[in-house]
């Protein structure tokens, strides 16, 4: 499968970050949780070198939580502040403020230092599509939440929100870079819905999960599917579309019906806790 996606409007987000990330102490980074490396967006270290830094790793309540606690070590030895969220529950949203504070702390230091005593932190939040942006900000600043428009940078695309006399946050649309140097991150990020099922092969999707289910996490197709998970990953699925009925027009087995329904319970959690990568899949 080959994966390119870049809408002209990413190119737009893109340059809009360019030109605001003067005005910001610190850039949140969401990614997710099941595909940390892969949903980080290798365009915002560049754009945000000279920045404190934090990494918010959203979702963990899809993810494998071992992992997870292997991702946040991995990129606290990055130097980066690590948080871990689940901005649909709201699950350690209210903990981020906090991590924010202590991040900038040399900051706030030195503010006090100069006689700067309430000038709140302005954080720029980022992320691909699909990450939890939206959910993560609305769970974060919640009903408190106020659009400041006297500031610059506030046109359309983009807010200020003024979360509390502590932080600001500046919004930005998501953004993914141009092209996958690597396909096995285009295949992991179509895998989470991150570029539209309508545009990629979701039966070669389909095959390729459980591939990787086959060979990281078995027993979890057989139990959720009653599948012989030894067989064929075509022969999977075919089982799977038997077991589960997914049947086209004449009675025959559907395998684009079994594979977006192996594909939706595996993006809404119910096959189990699963991460498509490890640290050590990592050149670093």
């Amino acid at each position: 499968m080959n994966f390119q996606w870049y809408p002209g409007h990413m190119t737009k987000a893109k340059r809009m970050m360019q030109e605001n990330i003067k005005l910001i102490d610190i850039v949140v980074e969401l990614v997710d949780a099941r595909v940390p490396l892969s949903s980080k967006n290798p365009d915002i270290d560049e754009l945000a070198k000279n920045k404190y830094r934090l990494i918010l790793l959203n979702k963990t309540d899809l993810a494998d939580r071992e992992q997870t606690d292997r991702w946040e070590a991995y990129f606290k030895k990055q130097g980066f502040a690590v948080a871990k969220v689940n901005s649909q529950r709201g699950t350690g949203v209210k903990a981020v403020s906090g991590v924010i504070q202590e991040a900038c702390k040399e900051k706030i230091e030195r503010d006090h230092r100069r006689g700067i005593k309430n000038r709140p932190i302005r954080a720029m939040i980022v992320g691909i599509p699909n990450v939890g942006k939206s959910t993560f900000i609305n769970s974060f600043a919640g009903k408190a939440c106020t659009k400041t428009g006297n500031k610059p940078g506030v046109t359309k695309g983009k807010q200020w929100i003024k979360l509390n006399k502590n932080i600001e946050l500046l919004d930005t649309p998501g953004i993914l870079w141009p092209k996958f140097e690597d396909q096995i991150v285009g295949l992991r990020l179509a895998l989470i819905g991150s570029i539209k099922d309508e545009i990629v092969n979701r039966s070669e999707l389909a095959i390729e999960l459980i591939s990787f289910l086959q060979e990281n996490y078995p027993g979890l197709l057989k139990k959720r599917y009653g599948v012989k998970e030894e067989a064929d990953r075509v022969d999977v699925l075919m089982e799977i579309a038997k077991n589960r009925k997914c049947l086209a027009k004449g009675g025959e087995y559907d395998l684009e019906k079994a594979s977006i329904l192996l594909l939706d319970e595996f993006r809404s959690g119910k096959i189990g806790y699963i991460t498509l990568e490890f640290p050590e899949d990592s050149d670093s």
